[in-house]
């Protein structure tokens, strides 16, 4: 074979040669860089699912369906707060953070009970049955700013807006055992009262 047919041979060969390969150390390096990236990507994806989750959650908690404002006290801490405000039947008259308001209570033939009465939950509103409202079987109420309360006795009882006989706090007792207030004095007392705030009712 002459001089210059190798020659030419050999410059063939050369120009379909495979790259050398990448030396061990950069393989490491390009390596580490690809699981850093993808633990990068992980927990981006958790922190979306958490915040999707808050946001989701959160949404449902929200939810305007009749369900309390706030949410029962758990049974434990129920009836173990200080007393927040007295009711004296007989002046007709509940006393809560230094303010004194002009409420109805219990008839004769349905007093209201007497004792710690301990907040259970609290409404914006809430449809109360035609049997405690002395109104008639067909008269159901849906009244606003009531507070659900629990007897010494362990039975529900209620502060409502009396928005039927807005007349009636203060000057005689018309309700089934409720405890019934002006609107204006149940929405205020209804903003501020707390699952587990007790109220001491008295007769005299």
């Amino acid at each position: 074979m002459s001089d210059d047919l190798s020659a030419a041979l050999h410059d063939l060969a050369a120009d379909h040669r495979t790259p050398p390969p990448v030396p061990g150390a950069e393989i490491r390096r390009r390596a580490v860089l690809r699981r850093r990236r993808r633990r990068t990507a992980v927990a981006g994806g958790a922190l979306v699912t958490a915040a999707v989750a808050v946001t989701v959650t959160v949404g449902l908690l929200s939810g305007s369906d009749g369900r309390p404002d706030r949410t029962p006290a758990p049974v434990a801490t129920q009836g173990h707060r200080k007393v927040v405000a007295t009711l004296d039947l007989d002046r007709h008259r509940m006393t809560v953070g230094g303010r004194s308001l002009p409420v109805s209570a219990g008839s004769a033939q349905h007093p209201t009970p007497t004792g710690r009465m301990t907040v259970t939950a609290v409404h914006r509103e809430k449809r109360m049955p035609a049997g405690d409202t002395g109104l008639g079987g067909e008269y159901d109420l849906k009244l606003p700013w009531v507070v659900e309360l629990r007897t010494p006795e362990g039975r529900a009882n209620y502060l409502v807006a009396l928005t039927y006989d807005e007349k009636a706090p203060g000057t005689r007792d018309i309700t089934r055992g409720w405890i019934g207030l002006r609107t204006d004095d149940a929405r205020w007392l209804h903003d501020r009262l707390e699952p587990g705030d007790v109220i001491m009712v008295r007769a005299g």
